[in-house]
């Protein structure tokens, strides 16, 4: 176990060490002993790792020198010359996902998958583990500002973690408890289909004692499953909905109220008490049962976890207040799949329904905007107003003939077109000539759009 060694004091180093992912696993090996350093494109995207003490640089190859080890993500290329240089001197050179598997093996491991939601509801496991008495590690895949980083610091023998489907990633872990919350069409660079995702959502849980699984998503709710573990499902008691004769976990009476909401929660046919939430949003209320029903999994009473929700505030970039100025309401959010761009404008809808919503949205990635234009423009004519940004390509090159107006088109069949159209670069100063007093501006996608919320706070503010 070359990351965990007590007794090997070289460092391991990590390759893109500021990525939401990395720097919680980083994080984590340097608690439990290991020298840590690590580079990125952004070295300064990492500060609480540098208030650990941990080194954070720009990439360079002779870094590498005298590690140990080198761990790297699925994003970062074969060619990348951090690897390049570690494969020529012999070093380890580990997946952020098997190291994430090394990292919690021995303990009990629930595990959180899905298409949608994982980050969020991995903090809400965790939060709710924390508050019935239990002491679990956390890693998400999004910063938590009450935590303040993406590690939530527990004890070796009970870990929650982010279980991502990208590149197959999650194959590496071994959970005790495997939660799925959803199954659907992504990554069509990695999967050939739909019925490719699934089987591996399948291969996923093989391992797992007990399964979670949302009754209310088809995807989920069709994944096999054998005699030989518990599986507890989840399901809204909402009308029209015809899951909760199959689940054991139902969230019903559910109510809007204070930008959260209110529910009662029943399992196994008996009320254990009132679920309230401080983050809008049906998709919260589901994602707050997956982390209830995982709970009691690892042997957690389900009135004892309510509290911890209760006291939930959310993920940094999932329905984000930044601030509000001249009656204008700024929410960042982190969607970039088409049913997260709904679930978004839903919750919105929910918890501000006397404003007008303004949507300025940045699609992630070529191959997804490619694979899902329609849908993101029936996803975004939901709202009242919407900025269409250009694509952020992350790890891709552009397609021939794929840009964000593939969206656009989409929308102008809506009858529903943007409003504007122009590089995130120009975003912030565009919106500050459409919004108006008492509207709510939610800035959505996975790539830089989080710059914009705060350049538009800051435009507001200076013409007051």
């Amino acid at each position: 176990m070359p990351l965990l060694d007590p007794t090997d004091t070289r460092p391991v180093h990590f390759v893109g060490i500021a990525g939401a992912g990395m720097s919680g696993l980083a994080d984590l090996l340097s608690r439990r002993g290991a020298v840590v350093q690590g580079t990125d494109a952004n070295p300064g995207g990492a500060p609480d790792l540098v208030a650990r003490g941990i080194r954070v640089s720009a990439h360079d190859a002779r870094l590498v020198e005298g590690a140990r080890a080198v761990v790297y993500s699925s994003a970062v290329p074969a060619s990348h010359p951090e690897l390049v240089a570690a494969r020529a001197l012999g070093l380890p050179v580990i997946r952020r996902a098997e190291a994430l598997g090394e990292a919690v093996r021995g303990g009990t491991l629930v595990a959180i998958a899905g298409t949608h939601g994982k980050t969020t509801t991995t903090v809400m496991t965790t939060e709710a583990l924390a508050a019935a008495g239990l002491a679990p590690t956390g890693i998400a895949g999004g910063r938590v500002g009450a935590w303040g980083s993406n590690l939530h610091v527990g004890d070796n023998t009970l870990f929650v973690v982010e279980a991502d489907e990208y590149d197959r990633s999650f194959l590496a872990l071994t959970p005790t408890v495997a939660v799925v919350l959803n199954v659907e069409a992504d990554h069509l660079d990695i999967y050939d289909d739909l019925a490719d995702i699934t089987h591996t959502f399948s291969q996923f849980l093989q391992p797992a004692r007990a399964v979670v699984l949302c009754e209310d998503d088809a995807g989920a709710a069709a994944l096999p499953q054998d005699a030989t573990r518990e599986v507890v499902r989840y399901a809204l008691d909402v009308p029209g909905s015809h899951a909760v004769a199959h689940a054991r976990l139902i969230a019903r009476d559910i109510v809007a109220v204070d930008g959260g909401s209110r529910a009662i929660v029943s399992f196994d046919g008996r009320e254990t008490g009132e679920l309230v939430l401080r983050v809008p949003g049906l998709h919260n209320v589901r994602n707050a049962l997956a982390a209830l029903a995982a709970g009691l999994m690892v042997g957690a009473r389900l009135a004892d976890m309510l509290p911890g929700l209760a006291r939930f505030t959310g993920v940094e970039r999932r329905f984000q207040r930044l601030g509000e100025h001249a009656g204008i309401l700024v929410v960042d959010d982190y969607a970039h799949h088409p049913t997260e761009v709904n679930a978004t404008i839903a919750a919105a809808r929910a918890a501000y329904p006397e404003r007008r919503l303004v949507v300025a949205f940045q699609p992630h990635l070529f191959s997804r905007t490619r694979d899902f234009a329609t849908e993101f423009g029936e996803a975004l004519a939901q709202a009242d107003v919407v900025a269409l940004c250009d694509i952020y390509p992350a790890r891709e090159l552009p397609l021939p003939g794929v840009t964000s107006a593939v969206i656009a088109q989409a929308m102008h069949a809506r009858g529903r077109p943007p409003v504007w159209e122009g590089p995130q670069s120009s975003c912030a100063d565009a919106l500050a000539t459409i919004v108006e007093a008492g509207d709510l501006v939610l800035t959505v996608g996975a790539g830089d759009i989080t710059r914009v919320g705060p350049q538009l706070l800051t435009s507001l503010a200076a013409r007051t």
